[in-house]
């Protein structure tokens, strides 16, 4: 029994000893497998940081690119089967988008005709600048004083459009002239008319900050002779002087026959020495890209629609609600102030009779389509403010489906690209009415003394202007708000917003303004365009509606506007094709008188002829007396005759606009397009459009 029980023991423990390494491999395989699973892990957790960081650098840097593909192809609706299929020969083509044929022998020429000697190096001094007010009256105003500054043979420092970029908060990246324009290619543009500096000598900055130097706050529209005897003796006096330039402009805009050449100089700072800054030209580059990807034409529609201009002529009543209230508001202020002489209360319907109201986006649409552009015609919005909001806009979308602005072809980043590096400003303007707070009615239950003696009335609540939106306040206080830093940083952003619907505008292949004045009676936005327009192809489309026969041809048949019939329409037709000449000659007589950049014809065009003197449109009797009530006569140089070349187009078969046809239903709203998916108006049937493509083209007609 010993020995078997020993032998039992020895076997077990043998059986122990052979175990117990299996156990200890097992384990330590564990442990080996948990520190790979470890390692394993934490390299997923590098790789998920890794990823996160990839994910938020391609959300950040691409997601311009993505929205920028998105909105070349989705914006545009193109259901449309009739208006989009015509050839650019065809008739209707031309008649809606082709240039105007009696202005196609007009071109631009803005260089010296007489003898222009170069600037000196010795000047009479410095001409320091400020320019207040808008995108207009700042492009208008810099034109004036590089003209002034030639005249008083002075060197001009780079003008100040922004006194400072703090009290704005603004970025302080781009600053004064160089927050919208391209100091460089402005200084090499007018390297031979005038001297620019970009500033002061130290000496004179010293004196400047010390208030020393003499200071101008010029008149508007002030007369060469006011400089030549009030400006210029202090200039050679003190060296330096500063002028203080509002309202749009501080010279006189037409000037005697001997100073022709000062007219060609304010071209050339208009129309090539004010470029954007790259940033500004690059984003309207692309919108402009964008607008033209689908291959289709576009028209540009500035409305004009401003709180300051609706106040000056009374257009008060156009509005309801709040809205109206604001506009007198700032009527009331203009007639305390002596810009408005007239009353507080006008008639706004009899205002809109005579045409002193701008045309709303709806009315501006009904003339398009009765005009013949179809519903899908795309219309580019442009403007840094539409008083009233994009509810105004409805029943243009309503009318034409592919109503767009800068906000619907750029992305929030490119437009955030132009502002700069600004820093974030606490916004309390949208914040709700803050609360009485309970330590103030504890300290008020406190003083309020022995009872049952009354309380003393709760603390007024705080005034806010914030109870129902930025208007609040036309409810609680007479006087308007002084405006917070966020408001003043996003006027300085309306300037950068006006520059890119500018190089848009001009570039477009129609124009159509509904308001062509400020608020304080001189040209406005759309004129500088429509002048920009004039001066660099005179020959593209651009309408100049009559607001006084555009609102009486609308009331005639205001009960059934939207089914108007043929009679009307031609009406129309016929007005929209004589305002793209009549309305020139119009510009000439209100516009040029307050602004020559709006209209810088003829100081600054020329007429191109055709070498062989072979009969052209030119000498067409239209043509002729168009050219002539103009005052265009000067002969384009010869190397333009190289470079330019007069496309010679076969007279066209003509009809009578006023031709009885009774197949023409007139109608561009129809029961049956009211159905029509978008509801948008209607496209002619191929029987109108036949006859629309064998209409008369007044602008090329030939009697």
């Amino acid at each position: 029994m010993r020995t078997y029980t020993h032998t039992h023991t020895y076997i077990y423990k043998g059986w122990i000893d052979c175990r117990f390494p299996l156990v200890l491999m097992k384990g330590e395989g564990k442990m080996v497998f948990m520190s790979k699973m470890k390692w394993v892990g934490l390299v997923g957790l590098f790789l998920s940081a890794i990823s996160l960081f990839v994910h938020f650098l391609l959300a950040r840097f691409t997601f311009g690119g993505i929205s920028e593909y998105q909105s070349t192809i989705t914006i545009f609706s193109r259901r449309s089967s009739i208006a989009q299929d015509f050839s650019t020969t065809s008739r209707l083509y031309k008649r809606l988008w082709g240039p105007v044929r009696r202005l196609e022998s007009v071109h631009p020429d803005a260089n010296p005709r007489q003898y222009y000697a170069d600037p000196t190096s010795h000047t009479n001094g410095f001409i320091f600048v400020r320019i207040q007010g808008g995108f207009h009256e700042i492009r208008n105003s810099i034109s004036d004083v590089v003209v002034v500054a030639r005249f008083l043979n002075a060197s001009l420092v780079i003008p100040e459009i922004l006194s400072t970029t703090s009290s704005k908060g603004i970025s302080s990246q781009f600053k004064s002239f160089a927050y919208l324009y391209n100091e460089d290619e402005f200084m090499a543009t007018l390297a031979k008319d005038v001297i620019v500096v970009k500033t002061l000598p130290k000496h004179l900055k010293g004196e400047r900050r010390k208030k020393n130097i003499p200071v101008f706050k010029v008149p508007f529209a002030a007369s060469p002779y006011y400089y030549q005897h009030h400006v210029l003796p202090v200039l050679k006096k003190h060296l330096v002087v500063e002028l203080v330039v509002s309202e749009g402009g501080c010279l006189q805009a037409i000037l005697p026959p001997d100073l022709e050449e000062y007219q060609r100089l304010r071209c050339r700072v208009a129309f090539h020495a004010l470029q954007f800054r790259q940033e500004v030209q690059e984003l309207a580059n692309k919108i402009l890209h964008r607008l033209r990807d689908p291959g289709l034409p576009f028209i540009a529609f500035d409305p004009g629609m401003t709180r300051d201009a609706l106040a000056y002529y009374g257009c008060a009543e156009l509005f309801q609600d709040v809205h109206t209230e604001l506009i007198q508001h700032k009527r009331a202020w203009m007639i305390k102030r002596g810009i408005v002489k007239g009353r507080l209360s006008v008639n706004s319907a009899n205002k809109r009779l005579n045409g002193s109201c701008p045309l709303m986006p709806e009315e501006v649409g009904i003339l398009l389509r009765a005009y013949g552009y179809s519903w899908d015609t795309i219309i580019y919005v442009s403007g840094g403010e539409i008083f009233g909001g994009q509810r105004t806009l409805i029943p243009l979308r309503g009318i034409f489906e592919n109503v767009v602005d800068r906000t619907a072809l750029s992305t929030p980043w490119e437009i955030t690209q132009l502002y700069g590096r600004e820093a974030n400003l606490e916004d309390n303007y949208h914040q709700s009415p803050p609360s009485i707070e309970k330590e103030m009615k504890t300290e008020a239950w406190k003083n309020a003394g022995p009872r049952p003696r009354p309380l003393p009335p709760p603390p007024a609540r705080p005034k806010s202007y914030n109870i129902e939106g930025w208007w609040g306040w036309v409810a609680e206080s007479d006087n308007e708000p002084e405006s917070t830093v966020i408001e003043l940083r996003t006027n300085a952003h309306k300037l950068l917003w006006e520059a890119i619907d500018y190089a848009i505008c001009v570039e477009a292949d129609v124009f159509i303004p509904g308001f062509d004045r400020d608020g304080k009676g001189h040209p406005n936005f759309a004129s500088l365009v429509m002048g920009h327009r004039l001066y660099q192809s005179a020959a593209l489309k651009t309408y100049r509606p009559d607001r006084k026969e555009v609102v009486k041809l609308l009331e005639d048949i205001r009960g059934h506007l939207y089914h108007a019939n043929h009679t009307w329409l031609t009406s129309v037709r016929k007005h929209l094709t004589k305002t793209l000449v009549d309305g020139l000659l119009e510009a000439s007589r209100k516009s040029k008188s307050k602004s020559f950049i709006s209209h810088p014809v003829p100081e600054c065009t020329c007429l191109k002829h055709d070498s062989s003197e072979t009969t052209t449109r030119v000498s067409s009797p239209t043509t002729s007396q168009l050219l002539a009530s103009l005052g265009v006569v000067h002969r384009c140089p010869v190397w333009m005759d190289s470079d330019l070349t007069l496309r010679s187009k076969d007279k066209e078969n003509e009809e009578d606009f006023d031709e009885d046809d009774s197949t023409l239903s007139g109608l561009f709203f129809t029961q049956d397009d009211r159905s029509h998916e978008g509801g948008g108006a209607v496209e002619l049937n191929n029987k109108d459009e036949a006859q629309l493509e064998d209409q008369d083209e007044l602008e090329g007609g030939e009697r």
